[in-house]
């Protein structure tokens, strides 16, 4: 169990997956620069985000929700939890909106796994499943949380942990995810891994010729 004063951002975690240098750009060293992309997302969530409530046919939807769990160290904001009525309960489903598609990845699902385990937490429950909704296809995907997609969120949220301990951003892994990374200009992964690459070859050049001269 974390204390309040540990914990990290629930988006900390979707970052971490998609890319742990991402994650310390944007949390610990407060990088954050919006391209076409991420101001879709924002657009999309302001217009989810208004914090009302509605209602349609057996189904109460509330919007941003604060969510909070001392077991995984995180707080945040849920886009949408329907209330599903049953018997005499209702039951949570978490929606976390999203502008693209879905991924190859799991960092959409470790997400609102985390918002999930952050519900039952404060309302001792167990929830099933959840959905993201891709605004690009303008569909539900549905996600199950199963004990499989349970332990890939509790390391991601100790790898977020394990990083914000540590305080250092780790190193550039380029790769497909950079083309559609609005920090790639901030992060440069091409040219510091180009330099890193010339510093191990001169490195290697210098004792080469101190090893010829001896």
């Amino acid at each position: 169990m974390y204390t309040e004063s540990d914990f990290v951002a629930l988006s900390a975690l979707q970052h971490f997956v998609y890319c742990p240098r991402q994650c310390a750009l944007i949390h610990l060293e407060q990088i954050w620069s919006e391209n076409g992309y991420t101001a879709e997302g924002r657009e999309m969530h302001e217009r989810v985000d208004d914090g009302k409530t509605s209602y349609r046919s057996g189904v109460r939807v509330t919007r941003s929700e604060l969510l909070r769990s001392a077991m995984l160290g995180i707080s945040g904001v849920a886009d949408v939890v329907e209330w599903h009525k049953l018997n005499n309960h209702e039951e949570p489903f978490p929606v976390e909106y999203k502008r693209g598609k879905p991924k190859q990845h799991d960092a959409d699902k470790i997400q609102l796994c985390a918002q999930a385990i952050c519900l039952e937490e404060m309302l001792a429950l167990h929830i099933s499943s959840g959905a993201l909704f891709y605004g690009q296809t303008k569909r539900r995907l549905d996600v199950v949380f199963d004990d499989a997609l349970r332990e890939k969120t509790l390391l991601a949220a100790e790898g977020v942990h394990d990083l914000f301990r540590n305080g250092t951003t780790p190193p550039p892994d380029p790769g497909p995810k950079c083309k559609l990374c609005s920090l790639k200009e901030e992060c440069l992964p091409d040219v510091i891994v180009q330099s890193k690459s010339a510093t191990i070859y001169l490195k290697k050049l210098l004792q080469t010729l101190s090893e010829e001269e001896i």
